[in-house]
């Protein structure tokens, strides 16, 4: 998959080489996403932005962590061929400020944080959800723990085991 990433408004950093090891460990765990035809966007920005873009797009008046806006339903991602021209995954924004005191109040480094919303954001243009039922979520998170393994980061959870395959 390839990424158009842009930085707007985040300390500095090398956000861009951090997104690229996010975006190969999603692909690891969910193999939709190692399509080399897709691409996607990525938005590292500030709450004021993504808060407009969540009341805009999603009816909310807040701002959010991560925001996803996937182009592609799961379905046509699973029959999707290898050869063929570029296809629009989606977008992901992610906002600073409240990335930066999640990230405070879990006690960990804002990196890391940033890795695991943007794992979770792929896995959403992947179209998996954690809204609909506990099943849903579950599964989602033992991608999210997984991929998040393989970059040596420790369960967000705090629930699991770091396993390379879920239980």
């Amino acid at each position: 998959m390839e990424l158009d990433i842009a930085i707007e408004d985040w300390p500095s950093g090398d956000w861009e080489a951090l997104a690229e090891r996010a975006a190969q460990a999603a692909s690891e765990v969910e193999p939709l996403l190692a399509n080399a035809r897709l691409s996607a966007s990525m938005l590292f920005t500030t709450d004021e932005e993504v808060h407009a873009l969540n009341r805009e797009w999603r009816g909310r008046d807040k701002p959010t962590n991560v925001l996803s806006f996937p182009m592609l339903e799961r379905e046509s991602l699973q029959v999707l061929e290898e050869d063929g021209p570029p296809e629009m995954l989606g977008d992901i924004a992610l906002a600073h400020e409240t990335c930066a005191r999640e990230a405070a109040e879990k006690g960990i480094a804002l990196d890391q944080h940033a890795t695991h919303l943007i794992v979770h954001g792929l896995l959403h243009l992947a179209g998996h959800d954690h809204v609909d039922s506990d099943e849903q979520a579950e599964a989602m998170e033992a991608l999210e723990i997984r991929a998040l393994a393989k970059l040596g980061i420790p369960d967000p959870y705090g629930d699991r085991d770091l396993q390379e395959e879920p239980h």
